[in-house]
């Protein structure tokens, strides 16, 4: 908060979504958990489904060690997650097969009324990502009681915003689906607005995680970490993350003065484990960074990463990390900070998109005029609606979101997700403009991630076409349902 303004007060109309009862009561996304808890529990069936971030050794509540043979056939029907698992649990090895339900907490069994149905009635395994407490909800009999958190927090480089929930099983529907066939009720201009609310509920989401990571620890760090994360890409989240803790921007910025961009290159690089072993035919810029970095190099004694911790195959030279972090050097080092700089041109609503995006292009100043850009346009634009908006709504810029600034966001690089998911709301003729602008495409991501990611039904118990289907008069509206922010032809 910044001059008494709260940054709750920046998406109003997220009010007029996030209520449409999302999950249906499943529980699903879980509210008010710790802060190192999943976002959602589809996050723990992506760890317990992936040998990448399952930890090799799991134990029982009764502290039995289990060997994961096969976490299962991911289920995409109703029932329980994962069918057809096999573990080898004790001492002895025991084999244990069978099908694994995936819940936060232990409560979750009951809670979501699996006691009383028989699809549930035998299970090898009930895994939570927090431990059972005493007095825990009854099992079928033996059924294997097997918790994460612990194990999960001694892996240094995991955390689950380097999760893509979305590269894992999602069920292709050949028939409309029934969110379709209820929007084509809907005038466009409110299936636009639908869009526009769900959208500011994902802004609202983002800024409510980077807040509570600025309270951890301060502004301009959690800005710094989320940027470097930002600049990996999908597989190299982790690395980017370790990066900022091992090289905190405060330390960045005492080793490189103001302006000496080439310093805080050969850092970033240097506790990257990204610099070369060997320099005997490197280029004159990869020499002087190494010469740099060698003369610091022990002050960062058991904080540097490997080569090795790099996903770089399959990379286009453009896209490589060191070209990433040597943009993030030049905007860090400047004399205006990133942050500042958005700051100042927030004040300007109708341009602040534009100029932004323009701040964000940095070069190599030794490559000339034509020099490509350091930070594509297209990593450019992500990055400015996935943490510097969030971060101008924390520091208070109300004017830019007041102002019509949502409105004329950029859209972000057309995706295999938003066109299947635009085909699924509107049908294979809908008019692309529905979702011409950023806002509106991150609320496709929203609706995405709100139902049809974590709907193993295909449709057939998901609550969004009931809300949809629900008189114009019943649907809770933003600003509290006045006219001017009315949906659905009321």
């Amino acid at each position: 908060m910044r001059n008494g303004q709260d940054w709750r007060d920046c998406f109003p109309r997220a009010a007029g979504y996030a209520r449409t009862e999302k999950g249906g009561g499943s529980g699903v996304a879980e509210r008010g958990a710790a802060a190192d808890a999943p976002p959602s529990e589809r996050h723990v069936q992506c760890v317990w489904f992936d040998p990448r971030w399952r930890p090799a050794e799991l134990k029982t509540e009764t502290g039995e060690p289990v060997r994961v043979i096969s976490p299962g056939d991911w289920n995409l029907e109703p029932g329980p997650d994962f069918l057809n698992a096999a573990l080898e649990v004790g001492a002895d090895r025991r084999r244990v097969a069978g099908a694994v339900e995936i819940h936060l907490h232990p409560r979750d069994w009951s809670a979501h009324g699996h006691a009383d149905s028989p699809a549930y009635g035998r299970i090898a395994a009930h895994v939570t990502w927090f431990p059972a407490r005493p007095g825990g909800p009854d099992l079928p009999p033996d059924t294997l009681r097997i918790s994460l958190r612990d194990t999960m927090r001694a892996q240094p480089l995991f955390h689950f915003d380097n999760l893509d929930p979305t590269a894992y099983p999602y069920a292709v529907r050949g028939t409309p689906a029934p969110c379709a066939v209820a929007l084509r009720a809907w005038p466009p201009a409110d299936r636009e607005e639908l869009l526009a609310c769900a959208g500011e509920e994902r802004l609202r989401q983002k800024t409510a995680r980077l807040a509570q990571r600025a309270d951890a620890v301060g502004m301009e760090q959690a800005f710094y970490q989320e940027f470097l994360v930002g600049l990996g890409y999908r597989n190299n989240k982790a690395p980017a993350r370790r990066l900022a803790e091992y090289l905190p921007l405060a330390e960045l910025r005492a080793e490189a003065a103001e302006d000496d961009a080439e310093t805080a290159t050969a850092l970033l690089l240097g506790v990257a484990g990204l610099l070369p072993a060997a320099l005997p035919e490197s280029s004159v810029a990869t020499r002087r960074r190494w010469d740099i970095w060698w003369r610091r190099a022990a002050r960062w004694e058991g904080r540097t990463l490997s080569h090795a911790d790099w996903r770089l195959s399959s990379l286009r030279p453009l896209n490589h990390p060191a070209r990433r972090l040597e943009a993030a050097a030049r905007l860090f080092t400047a004399a205006e900070s990133p942050l500042a700089k958005l700051e100042q041109l927030a004040t300007e609503p109708k341009k602040f998109a534009r100029r932004a995006l323009r701040a964000l292009d940095v070069r190599d100043p030794s490559g000339g005029p034509d020099a490509p850009a350091l930070l594509g346009a297209a990593r450019a634009t992500a990055l400015l609606l996935n943490l510097g908006l969030p971060a101008l709504a924390i520091r208070g810029q109300a004017a830019l979101f007041r102002g019509g600034g949502l409105e004329r966001l950029p859209a972000e690089a057309d995706s295999g997700l938003l066109r299947r998911m635009a085909h699924t709301l509107f049908g294979p003729d809908h008019p692309p403009s529905l979702y011409r602008d950023g806002l509106r495409r991150q609320g496709l991501l929203q609706i995405f991630h709100d139902y049809c990611l974590t709907d193993r039904s295909r449709c057939a118990a998901c609550p969004f076409p009931d809300w949809l289907r629900r008189p114009a008069a019943e649907i809770p509206h933003p600003a509290g349902g006045e006219a001017d922010g009315k949906l659905h032809g009321e």
